[in-house]
């Protein structure tokens, strides 16, 4: 069965899956943050099949999340490094480990974020970066952004949320 594409999708979530959403890309973008990026690191680490990490691995640099190079000719081999796009994911990873550590973590936590200078634990927590206020669900909700489909901004305004026709 072929994988429904989401990358013409009129959404930035259904977007950024189609990249980096079926699990196995977000552990091997997990491994790489931990600084593996060689193949035999990720198939030891993740115990995955070859063809499966070959297949994540090409869609994952497809997508401009990890680069492709060479670091031995003989034979040759390759290392998988995390682009600008790819360091971008790291808040995405600090809110997985935030979100699984409360509540999908039964023996206890297994995974932290640290400080690479100082080895101190760190909390992650999404701050918006007008007002310096906390994103929670409390206080926030999604909204129909200038280049949402006609029908998408519809459908926001019948749920009553917003639609911002320009941002900021």
């Amino acid at each position: 069965m072929e994988k429904k594409s989401f990358n013409k999708a009129p959404c930035s979530i259904a977007r950024s899956l189609d990249s980096v959403g079926e699990w196995w890309s977000i552990l091997i973008l997990r491994n790489a943050f931990m600084g593996m990026s060689r193949f035999d690191e990720f198939i030891n680490s993740l115990e995955i099949a070859p063809n499966m990490l070959t297949r994540r691995l090409k869609g994952l640099v497809a997508s401009g999340v990890l680069e492709r190079r060479r670091y031995c000719t003989r034979p040759p081999r390759y290392e998988y490094l995390l682009t600008d796009a790819g360091r971008d994911f790291l808040p995405v990873i600090a809110a997985l480990v935030e979100w699984g550590n409360k509540h999908s973590s039964p023996d206890g936590i297994d995974t932290v974020l640290v400080n690479n200078l100082t080895f101190k634990q760190r909390r992650a927590v999404l701050i918006d970066e007008n007002s310096g206020e906390e994103i929670s669900a409390e206080n926030t909700v999604l909204g129909a952004g200038p280049a949402s489909t006609s029908k998408k901004k519809e459908i926001f305004r019948s749920i009553k949320l917003p639609v911002l026709e320009t941002l900021g």
